[in-house]
């Protein structure tokens, strides 16, 4: 039997979930009904956003007849992967799991950010890439000039591309016939001893932590002892199964299949993405090289609130992050806040879909402050070091420079949006690179950017700027010094942590005041006048007042002495000050993410 292995890549919503759903109908894996469904997408938050977030590995057979009449069985193990720039993590663990990958491309909206990347990426880990122009039953499909885009800017030739609809199953024979023409098998050997890599996991309350391994050498067998060789501990298999795409019991899995492994795992922290499994019996000589870290672009605070603990929300963000190790997070304590976690995303979706599963999958309750990106300081004394918190910058007489990340900028927008979107670019401080044109009506831009400029709001600009055509692609680049300060915020005179930001000088006071506006907005008045204040070191640069519930203390005198209604406004004044000086404030959660619309 003959085995391939491929990830199914593209810009988002172009059909890749579909075109696996079309596969796995095609090789009898689902029914026509299932097919509807998109059923690879399981997580709700999939279904309702209508995205892919976590990539899935499934295994389907099909007997593939070549032109002679000879019939042989092929055994297709192949990983749907999301499409968004926040997710790239999910498709890079992907495409290292194969040998071969489907490039899918929308035959209405052709070549897009995403799709220049995941090619891009799929061609460095060295793999075998069949192009697909999906969606040709569409009326404004245009197949003719997406497979042009595709040898233009990509260099695959054009006629290379398989046109198909993944919605009613045209061209799908041939897309299975080119696969199993194309990519070529696994390269392991089965006589050499086992190395599994492990590029996914889940932790199941009844068994433990699930593992999902692509192997590479040898086999694993049911009731086999294995070593992890990142961690060294040793476990014993129970349990061995493929998704098909319901889970199904085997007995082994061989060189260069994909499955799952259950051992009775309990410690969340034995598994690592990335690590590589060995017979403990017959150990490899050497692990796999695994998986480059991932680089988090975008911090936040997570604080327990509500009926919800601390060791709670430990527990979920524990589990959550066994089954997506993009996300990391350290304890934290805040002074307003009390005890939290610091924790690191590829982004602010990255940030948002982790929000809401801790709070639908684990039952959580929490305040989350406003996202901020990693800086660089380098202090007088010549050390340099990484902070991913303002709150972490030292005295700004021992900072001799503050380095903040810098990204490179791929735009796919239409010709007639170049203006826009330039003085957008160099409104953010962008510096302009490249200009290529895909095609007669399209354009691609090539900046470089300050993260922390494009964090906030520039994908939702992006969007209104190119009527919703603009895509967008980054790379981290490096740390470049810049003229940043640290903007603290004042509320009632003590300094709120969690509400300063570093900032570009240039541009602080007008920050600070869209601030202190945006925050009176959100908080409540109290029975005290409460003073906000944006400051700088010790100068403050913009103030608002949030003016005390007044209360009518001398409407139960009616004429007689004025002196009377004096005595009761000044013991009213003098009580208002008293409070002022002890009372606390009360800071909604939307406080803190009022930081974030204050992009502009």
């Amino acid at each position: 039997m003959q085995i391939r292995n491929f990830s199914i890549i593209a810009h988002i919503d172009h059909g890749k979930s579909t075109l696996s759903d079309r596969l796995l109908m095609r090789a009898g894996a689902i029914t026509e009904r299932e097919f509807q469904n998109q059923i690879l997408d399981d997580m709700d938050l999939e279904r309702e956003r209508g995205i892919t977030i976590k990539a899935s590995a499934v295994t389907v057979f099909h007997d593939h007849t070549y032109p002679d009449g000879r019939t042989e069985r092929f055994m297709l193990n192949f990983i749907d992967t999301p499409g968004h720039v926040d997710f790239h993590y999910e498709v890079q663990k992907a495409l290292q799991a194969c040998e071969g990958a489907i490039l899918v491309v929308d035959s209405t909206q052709g070549v897009q950010a995403q799709t220049v990347a995941n090619a891009y990426a799929a061609v460095e880990v060295g793999l075998e890439i069949v192009p697909v122009i999906n969606k040709i039953d569409l009326p404004s499909a245009d197949p003719v000039r997406v497979a042009e885009e595709i040898e233009q800017v990509l260099g695959f030739p054009a006629e290379d591309a398989i046109l198909v609809s993944a919605k009613t199953g045209q061209g799908i024979d041939e897309l299975i016939t080119a696969l199993c023409d194309k990519l070529p098998p696994p390269t392991g050997k089965p006589e050499l001893p086992t190395r599994a890599l492990i590029f996914d996991s889940i932790y199941d309350d009844y068994r433990g932590v699930i593992t999902y391994v692509r192997v590479i050498d040898g086999e694993l067998r049911k009731g086999m002892k294995i070593r992890f060789m990142g961690t060294n501990k040793l476990y014993q298999i129970t349990d061995l199964g493929k998704l098909m795409p319901r889970p199904k019991q085997v007995e082994v899995i061989g060189t260069g299949e994909v499955g799952f492994i259950v051992a009775a795992i309990k410690d969340l922290h034995d598994v690592r993405v990335g690590d590589t499994i060995t017979d403990a019996g017959n150990p490899a000589p050497a692990a796999l090289p695994g998986y480059k870290p991932s680089q988090q672009m975008v911090y936040c605070d997570f604080y327990p609130s509500g009926k919800t603990q601390y060791d709670e929300l430990r527990d979920a963000m524990d589990r959550l992050s066994l089954n997506d190790s993009s996300f990391s997070f350290e304890p934290e304590s805040n002074d307003a806040l009390g005890f939290g976690f610091r924790c690191g995303f590829l982004g602010l979706l990255h940030m948002e879909i982790i929000q809401e599963r801790l709070e639908r999958e684990f039952n959580i309750e929490m305040i989350q402050t406003a996202p901020t990106v990693t800086y660089e300081i380098k202090k007088t004394d010549g050390t340099v070091f990484r902070i991913d918190s303002p709150s972490q910058l030292p005295d700004p007489n021992h900072v001799e420079e503050i380095r903040e990340p810098f990204i490179e900028m791929n735009l796919i927008l239409p010709g007639d949006c170049v203006g826009n979107l330039m003085k957008l670019c160099e409104d953010r401080r962008g510096i302009y690179k490249k200009t290529e044109y895909i095609g007669a009506t399209r354009v691609m831009l090539q900046y470089e950017l300050p993260l922390a400029e494009v964090i906030y709001d520039f994908y939702d600009r992006l969007k209104s700027a190119t009527k919703g055509y603009g895509t967008m692609d980054f790379d981290l680049i490096g740390f470049r010094s810049g003229n940043l300060v640290k903007l603290d915020i004042l509320v009632n005179g003590d300094k709120v942590d969690a509400l300063s930001v570093i900032v570009h000088r240039d541009h602080a006071e007008k920050r600070g005041r869209g601030l202190l506006v945006r925050l009176k907005e959100e908080i409540d008045r109290h029975l005290f006048e409460i003073p906000l204040q944006a400051a700088i070191g010790g100068k403050i640069i913009a103030r608002e007042t949030i003016k005390s519930v007044g209360k009518n203390v001398t409407a139960k005198c009616y004429g007689g002495d004025v002196t009377r209604k004096r005595k009761l406004l000044e013991k009213q004044k003098e009580g208002k000050k008293r409070m002022k000086r002890v009372g606390s404030v009360d800071i909604p959660q939307q406080a803190f993410m009022a930081i974030l619309e204050s992009g502009d």
